[in-house]
């Protein structure tokens, strides 16, 4: 779907008119709107239309039967169905997790219904229709209420309203002058013909002509009580996810800790190496999905979005192998690596077991992808909800119910891997997502190599980002089996943490992407400074939380009472952290709403591979301040991003970030 506008650079109108056919977000990334994934996807609608005949771009997608000219998203338009990146489910946080943009080309009804939903939402409060409810207030109004309508930005403006004897409806002070006649706050479309309410009757050309006339005076503005609640709603189901996905890892953590410090270093140990060699190419590999599904779903040929989930299990299965490989010599490894050999003999014998569930993870991995591209973003979440608590019972059940110890830990583990993605095809077989599956075909054993040159750049970030935080797991075993045992249980927590901050800043590079693709730089900016808001309460939240129980959380994970004293004097260098922690994560989210997530990426591997790590080298082994120096590295270097970030993005022009995204959708 394209649309052939000049490029007017002073033209906001023509040069963002694809803005609402297109609907790419301003997060970007490497691979976003590659001539790789463009070229694969030719040359299957080449070999379809070779075995069909012709393409048949039937559209079929939900909602295609609806009206083009009621259906078809303003120019301005916002979405309130934002593209969630994948979560890290297994290890620690990551430093800066990329955005990786689905380049869809087709809104559902239900996007279709959000994006006109948020648009008359803005249209109301900023006075070019009339409001949806009555504005009268009630006596019995209690002070909270008044309050609360009285910082809104329609109250606001309502505490100037003059009644109008004529209509009973009220007239905005400054809308007119002495003399009747109009003035720069008269609405340009009157009071919608006169109706007092205009509760849900406006059409969607309506609201279409009333929003583009509104952006382009630039009357459309937003109030920090509007930001907030957006913020949160997208927010709230995106920390739930994180934090179930998260508990996969947890619960092994929970259960083994409590059988003794060797144990509970062997699990840490075992996780760090199935990240590094596992987990982290899976997850890398897969980005490469949200470019090649997206656009194989927005080709109208929605069973290419199946078989590009087809060559990337091939794929992966393929890169099982020297997995496999690895993980059945990890013992042999990690002894030549790690001074106690019992904790690499148990971590070896973990990973083992964890060979048998590599399958089933790389699936859903792959099928995450899936169902994303078709903008199914809950799927996982429910996904979650059912394999998250059955992780952890079976944890608790094979290690402690059963007595079968340490090895019942990765068995569960192993099992959840396997079901996870089981759980998400029943899904999509009864549920929906089952549009784009065309079943198996033997075309997905061709044409590989797009996909692997666009995967190749996805492995290196995921990989960078594991490795940062994964290095001082292995530099603890240096030191002893608990200071090993207290780096498991202080990275744990420090990852649970950061599974509130990180999907806030998800929530918020979205909002402020889709307000600079909407031409609205000053509401984008007011969600910026929300988000930051925000951000410090979270880190302040932290804070707390970590400091005032630092003698009760490291019994949850262990009995041990060495491991206990050491993780208790350690959190609240952690705890202190935690407010840069949280600021950072949103500088970034921040950043790739600006579409400048390379600022970022740029800066955090800076602050860690340059400063943070060699800061915990020398202060952990060279003064001998042990596991203490060996955070106070990751301390300063979040306090480095954080400050190097907030500078930038002080400094930003709003403005050119908004043409700059101009620029990028009229040339895509």
């Amino acid at each position: 779907m394209s649309m052939n506008i000049p490029s007017d650079p002073n033209n906001p109108v023509t040069n963002s008119s694809r803005l609402g056919t297109s609907f790419r977000s301003q997060l970007g990334s490497f691979a976003a709107s590659s001539p790789l994934a463009s070229y694969s996807i030719a040359r299957d609608l080449e070999e379809e239309e070779d075995n069909e005949g012709a393409v048949d771009h039937d559209g079929d997608d939900e909602g295609d039967d609806v009206s083009p000219g009621a259906i078809t998203p303003s120019q301005y338009a916002l979405s309130e169905q934002y593209r969630r990146p994948s979560a890290v489910a297994y290890g620690s946080r990551p430093l800066m997790l990329p955005a990786f943009e689905p380049d869809h080309v087709r809104l559902t009804r239900a996007e279709r219904e959000n994006i006109m939903s948020e648009e008359r939402s803005l249209l109301r409060d900023n006075d070019f229709i009339p409001p949806k409810h009555p504005r009268e207030q009630s006596s019995d109004d209690n002070l909270a209420a008044r309050l609360g309508r009285k910082l809104s930005l329609s109250g606001l403006r309502r505490s100037k309203t003059q009644p109008d004897e004529e209509t009973g409806v009220g007239s905005i002070a400054g809308r007119i002058d002495e003399d009747g006649a109009p003035t720069e706050r008269t609405a340009l479309l009157g009071e919608s013909d006169g109706r007092p309410y205009g509760g849900q009757a406006e059409s969607p050309e309506q609201i279409n002509k009333k929003w583009e006339e509104a952006v382009l005076t630039g009357k459309i503005q937003t109030t920090w009580q509007r930001e907030a609640k957006v913020l949160t709603k997208y927010s709230r189901s995106l920390i739930l996810t994180f934090i179930l996905q998260y508990s996969l890892t947890m619960a092994s953590i929970f259960t083994i800790g409590h059988i003794g410090k060797v144990e509970l270093g062997a699990v840490s140990l075992a996780t760090m190496t199935a990240n590094i060699t596992g987990y982290a190419v899976y997850q890398g590999l897969t980005t490469s999905l949200d470019t090649l599904c997206a656009q194989a779903y927005g080709s109208g040929k929605k069973t290419l979005v199946g078989l590009q989930l087809q060559r990337m299990v091939y794929f992966l299965m393929c890169i099982t192998i020297p997995i496999g490989i690895i993980w059945l010599s990890a013992e042999a490894i990690l002894s030549a690596i790690v001074p106690e050999k019992e904790t690499a003999r148990l971590a070896g014998l973990y990973l083992k077991v964890l060979l048998i569930g590599a399958p089933g993870y790389a699936a859903f991995e792959s099928g995450k992808r899936f169902v994303q591209a078709q903008g199914l973003f809950s799927a996982t979440l429910y996904v979650l909800l059912i394999c998250a608590p059955l992780n952890a019972f079976m944890n608790w059940l094979f290690v402690w119910k059963l007595n079968m110890g340490f090895i019942g830990a990765p068995i569960a583990v192993a099992i959840t891997d396997n079901l996870l993605p089981i759980t998400l095809a029943l899904y999509v077989i009864f549920v929906d997502g089952r549009q784009c599956w065309g079943g198996f075909e033997s075309r997905a054993l061709r044409n590989w190599g797009p996909m692997i040159k666009l995967a190749l750049p996805g492995l290196v970030m995921v990989l960078a980002e594991f490795l940062a935080f994964e290095i001082l797991t292995l530099a603890a075993s240096y030191l002893s089996t608990t200071h090993l045992a207290a780096q498991s249980v202080l990275s744990t927590l420090t990852a649970l943490t950061f599974q509130i901050p990180f999907p806030v800043s998800i929530a918020a590079s979205t909002r402020i992407a889709n307000l600079i693709g909407a031409t609205l730089a000053g509401p984008a900016k007011v969600a910026a400074k929300v988000a930051l808001v925000a951000a410090v309460f979270i880190g302040l939240l932290n804070v707390t939380l970590l400091s005032s129980l630092r003698f009760y959380i490291p019994q949850l994970f262990t009995n041990d009472q060495d491991v206990v004293d050491l993780v208790a004097s350690v959190l609240p260098l952690c705890a202190a952290f935690q407010l840069f922690d949280s600021l950072a994560a949103n500088c970034n989210g921040i950043l790739r709403g600006l579409g400048r997530q390379e600022v970022g990426g740029y800066v955090n591997l800076f602050a860690y591979y340059v400063i943070a790590l060699p800061i915990s080298f020398s202060t952990g082994f060279g003064l001998h301040w042990d596991l203490y120096g060996l955070w106070s590295g990751p301390a300063i270097g979040l306090a480095i991003v954080f400050g190097i970030e907030a500078v930038f993005i002080s400094r930003t022009s709003w403005e050119a970030a908004v043409e700059m995204a101009l620029r990028r959708n009229t040339s895509a």
